[in-house]
């Protein structure tokens, strides 16, 4: 029988589904409730960005991890809302029209990624696997912050 549908798993299935699904959608309206962003374009750019970094994740541990796969892509998908809910007070300042400044705006994406450091640290401990896959995610948090300062916000060129 496939892996897939093995209870325990789909419950992992689902729980992943829903958390990344939700991470999305607070993403989205963190990123257009910044001032940063002028264009659509930047918005979607920025968004496929923080979203590539996990599909990439995503796609590794179906592909490498067997048996522990769905523990894992549950346990980052918890690491991700995690980091998609520190992003919520700015959003809800911003709507208020409290407080939606440039500094607010960097500082709740740098309490979201130290936060998520450690989360995902977590993630891989609990799920029994290597350092190695924090190590890769490490690779792929920087990569993306380089992509968004390069080619959304062009501030290193």
């Amino acid at each position: 029988m496939n892996q897939v549908f093995y209870p325990e798993n789909k419950k992992n299935i689902i729980i992943a589904g829903l958390f990344f699904f939700l991470s999305v959608i607070i993403t989205w309206w963190f990123i257009t409730a910044s001032p940063l962003y002028i264009s659509n374009k930047q918005k979607i750019l920025s968004c496929g960005i923080a979203g590539g970094k996990w599909l990439l994740q995503i796609t590794a541990a179906l592909i490498f991890l067997q048996s522990r796969k769905w523990v894992f892509v549950r346990n980052i998908s918890v690491t991700c809302l995690i980091g998609s809910a520190i992003l919520l007070p700015f959003c809800i300042s911003s709507v208020l029209k409290l407080n939606s400044s440039n500094t607010f705006f960097i500082l709740s994406i740098i309490a979201a990624v130290l936060v998520m450091i450690f989360s995902y640290y977590k993630s891989v401990l609990n799920a029994g696997i290597g350092l190695k896959w924090w190590l890769g995610w490490i690779l792929c948090l920087a990569i993306a912050i380089v992509l968004q300062l390069t080619i959304v916000f062009h501030i290193i060129n």
